[in-house]
Parts: C-alpha cells; sequence; structure tokens
C-alpha cells in the first residue's frame, strides 16, 4: 500500500559523476524501479537543502464521496460513501489559515520541537464525486494534514459546526480533532523555495 503520493518531491545529494546534467534524470530513470520517476536534475548551491531550504508545501487529501468508491484508484485516495456536507468543509478549512499552534492536529509522538506552523492557503474543491482537501504551509507536523482531512470529514458528517475549528485549533487537544484518515488520500503537490 502506498504511503502517500509524491507529485512535488524535491531530493537532493551530492555526486561526483561526469554525466551532464540535462542527461541526470535519464540515466537516474534507468535505473529506478517504474514506481519512480525523477523529471528533471539541476545543479544548485552546496547549502540547498531539499527538507531544510523549502519555504511553503502544498498537500491535497483526496475524498472519494461516492456510494461506490473506484478499483483504479483505491490506493490514491480514501472511500467514504456516505454524502458529506461540502459547503460546510469550505466554511471550516478556512479556519486552519493562518498561524497557529496546531497540537490537536499531531500525531502523539511527534519530535518537532514546536507546534506552530502558519497555512498560507486552504481550500477544498470538488470534482467527480472527490473531494479535494489542498493545504499550502510553511510545514506540517507529522499526520497533521490527515488529522485535519479527518476533522473536515466530520464537519462534512454535521458532527462538528465550521466555527467550533477555531476552538479546537485553540484548546491544543487532539482528542477534539478528528481522525487520522488512512494515507493513502495523502499527496504532496508542490515544493517551492522562493
Amino acid at each position: 500500500m502506498l504511503e502517500f503520493m509524491h507529485f512535488g518531491q524535491v531530493a537532493n545529494f551530492k555526486t561526483e559523476s561526469n554525466i551532464p546534467i540535462d542527461k541526470f534524470a535519464i540515466a537516474i530513470n534507468s535505473k529506478l524501479k517504474k514506481s519512480i520517476v525523477i523529471k528533471s536534475a539541476e545543479e544548485v548551491d552546496e547549502r540547498f537543502h531539499s527538507r531544510y531550504s523549502v519555504k511553503e508545501k502544498t498537500y491535497r487529501y483526496t475524498i472519494n464521496n461516492s456510494k461506490y468508491g473506484t478499483a483504479l484508484y483505491r490506493d490514491m485516495e480514501y472511500h467514504f460513501p456516505i454524502r458529506l456536507n461540502v459547503e460546510k468543509m469550505k466554511e471550516a478549512v478556512k479556519y486552519f489559515e493562518g498561524e497557529h499552534d496546531f497540537t490537536a492536529f499531531k500525531a502523539s509522538g511527534t519530535s518537532s520541537k514546536s507546534s506552530i506552523r502558519k497555512i498560507f492557503k486552504a481550500e477544498i474543491y470538488e470534482r467527480d464525486e472527490r473531494i479535494y482537501i489542498e493545504l499550502t504551509g510553511n510545514g506540517f507536523l507529522y499526520n497533521m494534514i490527515r488529522i485535519i482531512a479527518g476533522t473536515l470529514l466530520d464537519v462534512g458528517l454535521e458532527k462538528i459546526k465550521p466555527e467550533e475549528i477555531k476552538n479546537i485549533i485553540e484548546s491544543k487537544d487532539r482528542k477534539k480533532a478528528g481522525k487520522t484518515l488512512p494515507p493513502a488520500g495523502l499527496c504532496l503537490i508542490n515544493v517551492n523555495y522562493i
């Protein structure tokens, strides 16, 4: 089972290879499993670090909200057959924008020193019985996106009112947030370094 998809993943390493940079992706792809594809390669400053130099990341969590789900995409989305109130979810997701202490939305045992993160953009959109939750921020805690998605699912089920999100964030109490949704729906979309 996929832990989650990586469309925008960036990695860095040092090499003394003589392969020209414009041929590097092709050369690496010839040695990789078919489940991994390198799209491009470029030279960067020695100080660049693919994890610590990040300015913002965008993740997407996909919920298949159809009655029967799909066999083809079952490892890339979370199937939830009960109809969700997407308008309420859209209202609720906006409460995540801004800088907050996201203690209520982190998995136990998270090693991060600080739970404060900034979400620049939080939105939900629908297409073909799928609900997409997209969050762009300066960083995310372990399982934070999946817990936010689980909380928004509860909003969609009308177990939580949209305006209660503010109180859940302020409570810093993990028990007040929704469950952690399965990893299959999570996908890293983009990473920005500017």
